[in-house]
């Protein structure tokens, strides 16, 4: 799918989310037999990929871990993610994302055990709220920012062993959901994210997740990343919902330069610039199903699938989270 039809279609849908009338909401006549299914009624866990603006209650918590297996020709990436959150106010939430990884190449060694990530801590201030027969959604404003605990040089024989980028990066994004009652009076509630990251410059020692070997002394800069994403979950039954996410990411240039602290010329004629990655973009969607046996637990199996391009590796992530809020 050529980039600017993604980009517009993106567009397309997240302009859908926020300004669809009112009267699609399926108001129904006082003497109608059939009523809207009740937002209680609807156990929702949340899709694959996007993330939710409502906060959580003053002192509740959210726990989400995912288990994942990133699939492509080369390797398979087995990993964790886990949000763990907490309400501090009713409008401000606050918590970390925390992952885990271990990489298996199809060719060369694979990681001496699950390694540590980046960690991420994460604010969502809550805006807005939603009501029934309203046209204004669920918003917030969220801040992150992005602790390099991952290992990411010094890799020696082992460059799986890579799991984070070695840079601090911030980010500050825009969510927003609503729902809608569709003409069988089940709900759909939809998702939007939009969010920009900026990451500083890194010292890069030896064989590193950037590319480089033995030997090498030198930075790298990895380029901003404007992330977004949109949600639509279909409210089956109370416990069954059908979810499907779709993304659209691009990444600014990454440059790394330096020299070979091997080669005495490379440190003569230092610095000589290795590698500029060059703009690019990747495009996710991702099918799921979840259910919940009660309104504060449920369980989500989905897959997320990126298409492969000129710069980005085909993938296949299955994955399962387990929502639990108390």
């Amino acid at each position: 799918m050529p980039n600017g039809l993604i980009r517009r279609s993106m567009f397309g849908l997240a302009a859908l989310l926020l300004s669809l009338p009112l009267s699609s909401r399926a108001q129904q006549p006082t003497d109608s037999p059939h009523v809207d299914q009740s937002l209680d009624d609807a156990w929702f866990t949340g899709p694959m990929l996007a993330a939710s603006p409502n906060t959580l209650p003053h002192g509740h918590i959210l726990v989400e871990p995912y288990v994942f297996d990133v699939r492509t020709a080369d390797a398979d990436g087995f990993g964790t993610l886990t949000y763990a959150l907490a309400g501090v106010t009713d409008r401000l939430t606050v918590g970390s994302i925390i992952i885990t990884g271990l990489n298996k190449p199809r060719d060369g060694a694979s990681s001496s055990g699950m390694g540590l990530g980046d960690l991420t801590l994460q604010a969502t201030y809550r805006l807005t709220n939603f009501r029934k027969g309203g046209w204004v959604p669920i918003t917030a404003i969220v801040f992150q920012e992005t602790l390099p605990t991952g290992k990411y040089d010094r890799l020696g024989n082992r460059p799986s062993d890579g799991l984070g980028s070695g840079a601090y990066t911030s980010a500050v994004a825009f969510y927003a959901q609503s729902y809608y009652w569709l003409p069988n009076h089940r709900i759909l509630r939809m998702r939007l994210n939009l969010t920009q990251s900026f990451s500083n410059s890194v010292d890069v020692h030896d064989v590193s997740v950037y590319g480089t070997g033995d030997g090498f002394r030198g930075t790298a800069k990895p380029g901003p990343v404007f992330a977004s994403g949109i949600a639509a979950e279909y409210s089956l039954t109370r416990s069954w919902v059908l979810a499907l996410d779709a993304q659209f990411n691009h990444y600014w240039n990454t440059r790394v330069s330096g020299f070979d602290s091997v080669d005495p010329a490379s440190v003569q004629n230092q610095p000589s610039i290795l590698r500029n990655s060059g703009p690019r973009h990747s495009f996710a969607f991702a099918p799921a199903i979840e259910y919940s046996w009660k309104p504060t637990i449920g369980v989500l199996f989905g897959t997320r699938f990126i298409p492969g391009n000129e710069h980005t590796t085909r993938s296949i992530t299955p994955a399962i989270a387990v929502n639990i809020v108390h």
